[in-house]
């Protein structure tokens, strides 16, 4: 198997991870764990594997320019906190497929702001596709409806497009850290500022859990959150991205309500109403033209 091939298995598993872990996550959520809990037993196992993985390497002794610490703690909080916190908070609320299609809207945020911080050019493509996009998201959220799984599918919309959009502003910061750092230094220390950001507001939630009422699926669900849709996604992320270029790499996120909507139906009989397949239309197309290499630019 050559490196390219592995580089797209490493995508196609990463986003696989990615889709299942919409469903997985209900399994605890909020039944077991609550939210804010959640995410402090992610950021901190993740953390804490990051560090240790690496340890003694020549990237564990890799020193930060002291200019750079601002935009860390940025990215700790855009890239881990908020993005995290306000993701898990929707799917409390909201359902596996909502969730994954209102993630789709990332890649149409990340184009809109890197216009205004990178000077990037407005094409006509971009403009019908950010129009797109946003038609497509208030579709979904304005007449989405509630499903069997959703709680309040409005709010839960919502916080998945705050955390759609604390992401992007992620990726734009981190865009010139990754391009002086390597990918894992940069990331490792992300997710220990990030920690320190989640853990005021996880604690309690984390010490009301009552871990003697887990069963082998319940800890099994866990695991997969923190291990496979965290640590394996952002280390085969960074694989392949230095194979592949960033734009193949984002294409990939397509995949994610598929394997989230094939999974939620086989999972909790959720429903496929045609305001969810007219909502993706219009996000899918938007996302096409906004990513598109060839552009009539205005």
């Amino acid at each position: 198997m050559n490196d390219r091939l592995k580089a797209h298995m490493a995508l196609l598993g990463a986003n696989l991870f990615y889709g299942a872990g919409f469903t997985v996550a209900k399994i605890v959520m909020p039944s077991l764990i609550q939210p804010k809990g959640f995410i402090l037993i992610r950021v901190a196992v993740v953390t804490l594997m990051f560090w240790f993985s690496y340890l003694g390497g020549k990237e564990f002794k890799t020193k930060i320019d002291r200019k750079d610490w601002r935009t860390f703690i940025l990215c700790g909080l855009f890239g881990v906190a908020t993005n995290q916190l306000f993701f898990f908070m929707g799917l409390n609320l909201t359902s596996p497929i909502h969730a994954s299609l209102m993630m789709l809207s990332t890649p149409i945020l990340v184009s809109l702001f890197a216009i205004y911080a990178f000077g990037d050019t407005l094409s006509i493509n971009k403009i019908i596709g950010l129009i797109l996009g946003v038609t497509g998201a208030v579709i979904l959220v304005l007449l989405g409806g509630k499903d069997k799984v959703a709680v309040n599918a409005l709010m839960g919309d919502l916080f998945v497009l705050l955390n759609a959009t604390s992401y992007a502003i992620y990726l734009i910061m981190v865009k010139p850290l990754m391009a002086k750092y390597r990918p894992i230094v940069v990331i490792r220390w992300v997710f220990l500022i990030g920690l320190f950001f989640v853990l005021p507001f996880g604690w309690k939630e984390v010490t009301d859990i009552q871990w003697n009422l887990f069963a082998y699926k319940e800890w099994l669900a866990v695991a997969f959150i923190v291990i496979c849709c965290t640590f394996f996604t952002y280390l085969w992320n960074i694989y392949a991205l230095r194979i592949l270029s960033p734009a193949t790499a984002g294409a990939y996120i397509y995949l994610q309500p598929v394997f989230a909507a094939v999974i939620a139906i086989f999972f909790y009989n959720e429903s496929l109403s045609w305001i969810k397949i007219m909502s993706s239309v219009f996000i899918f197309t938007g996302v096409y033209l906004v990513s598109k290499k060839k552009q009539v630019v205005l």
